[in-house]
């Protein structure tokens, strides 16, 4: 029987259970997909501990995203048995199997394995959207990446520099930087070492960065309103070292802005934006410009430890749960 990792109760990844499940016949327009890895992202976490935007009806199984092979199909137009595929949730990749319909199906590059595919459109889509839909990223500008050692501060560092972009890359560890260096980081910054925001006007001449990403929040947004240029943008991924506040002064005399980014909802109200965003995504991919960097890739039964290395910041770029 398929297994599928479950939340009965709100609470740390420990408290979540693998269990069996028994398959359900598909109806009209739907597409069975043997899952064969799924991405662990921090929204994961969050939805598990019900602190996230989004609160499924308990139980559910998290993850957003997987990769697998189509196994069967009703009348779903599109798609074939044997379509090797990523696979778009909003929860419920953590398992053996899933039905979903067409839509949330798009073709596995051919330069992917399962696990890359699995880890690749909730990282890079975010970056995507933040540096080029919201953040409009010009060649020679100053982007400060941080957290660049994480999933989407990697695919950040990537398509920042594939954009022309001066990338500036902050991150809490030397092996996280010397990733970051490989895809494309003009300029590395520990933060143990020195002040981000002394560090980012040293490497400016006193200038600032003209496009922040920023998905760790608290203290690091605040000090990075402190190290800006004239008509910055500051790009709000997420908050997971805590929610940081903005002191208006500083963003009045940089005339700088604040931007929220949040891909998936984006697309939901505008989605002819994921359209642009999925082909230019992968064509980028078959191009070989931009791929994920999986660190960890662990069996299904390894959930809490997989979870857990992106809670204690022990990731480097994306992680995998593998299945069969």
């Amino acid at each position: 029987m398929p297994k599928a990792v479950v939340c009965r109760k709100l609470g740390p990844p420990e408290s979540l259970r693998l269990e069996n499940f028994a398959s359900a016949p598909l109806a009209p327009g739907q597409v069975r997909v043997a899952v064969r890895a799924a991405g662990i992202n921090f929204p994961d976490i969050l939805m598990a501990a019900g602190e996230y935007q989004l609160k499924p009806e308990l139980p559910f199984t998290p993850g957003v995203e997987a990769a697998g092979d189509v196994i069967e199909i009703d009348g779903a137009s599109g798609v074939a048995v044997g379509d090797r595929v990523i696979v778009k949730m909003r929860h419920g990749s953590y398992t053996d199997e899933v039905v979903v319909t067409p839509s949330q199906l798009i073709p596995l590059p051919s330069t992917f394995d399962y696990a890359e595919g699995a880890t690749f459109l909730a990282a890079h889509g975010t970056a995507y959207h933040a540096l080029i839909d919201r953040g409009k990223v010009q060649p020679g500008e100053v982007l400060l990446v941080h957290g660049a050692g994480g999933g989407v501060g990697l695919a950040a560092v990537e398509m920042g520099k594939m954009l022309g972009a001066i990338v500036i890359a902050a991150a809490s560890s030397e092996d996280k930087l010397a990733v970051a260096r490989a895809r494309g980081a003009d300029h590395l910054l520990l933060y143990q070492r020195e002040p981000f925001r002394d560090a980012v006007k040293r490497i400016t001449d006193g200038r600032g960065a003209d496009v922040v990403f920023d998905p760790v929040g608290g203290a690091v947004f605040e000090n990075s309103l402190r190290c800006i240029a004239w008509d910055a943008r500051v790009l709000v991924i997420g908050f997971t070292g805590g929610i940081g506040l903005a002191r208006t002064n500083l963003l009045l005399i940089k005339g700088a802005s604040v931007l929220g980014v949040r891909a998936g909802e984006a697309v939901r109200k505008n989605p002819a934006l994921g359209e642009v965003r999925q082909k230019k995504l992968l064509e980028w991919a078959e191009a070989r410009k931009i791929r994920p960097n999986v660190s960890h890739r662990l069996p299904l039964e390894d959930y809490a430890k997989a979870m857990r290395l992106l809670v204690e910041r022990k990731a480097i770029g994306r992680v995998a749960l593998m299945m069969g």
